[in-house]
């Protein structure tokens, strides 16, 4: 079953980002990762994070352990691919052909990416 489309802050995007990054982790582990100077605000506002997260089912939570160890449940390609759709249907009634011409054409692509996109596109077609 596919997810609803979430609302995730830009605070939650960041805890995703160290999830994926760096794997399961605790929250004094992402709470140092965020905030390198952090103080217990700081871990006290991962922890809300992660609640709130665990509630929009972006993340699990082991519980075997004294120190509960977090992982991220939607993977990277999700959020993009849903933020992307999500774009298209707002500025260009779900056509996605301008938003990704305009992402292609708004950055100097590497050769590597170049590459990537034509055997995306070959696979496509196949």
């Amino acid at each position: 079953m596919a997810r609803e489309l979430l609302e995730l802050p830009d605070a939650e995007l960041a805890v995703l980002r160290q999830l994926w990054e760096q794997g399961p982790a605790t929250i004094r582990q992402l709470s140092d990762a965020l905030y390198p100077q952090g103080t217990d605000a700081h871990y006290a506002t991962v922890q809300k994070l992660l609640e709130r997260m665990e509630a929009k089912d972006c993340v699990s939570r082991d519980r075997s352990t004294h120190a509960h160890i977090f992982q991220a449940t939607i993977d990277r390609d999700e959020i993009i691919g849903r933020r992307l759709q999500a774009m298209a249907e707002k500025l260009c009634g779900g056509s996605l052909t301008p938003l990704l011409t305009n992402l292609v054409r708004s950055k100097r692509l590497t050769a590597k990416e170049r590459r990537e996109i034509r055997r995306l596109m070959d696979e496509l077609e196949s």
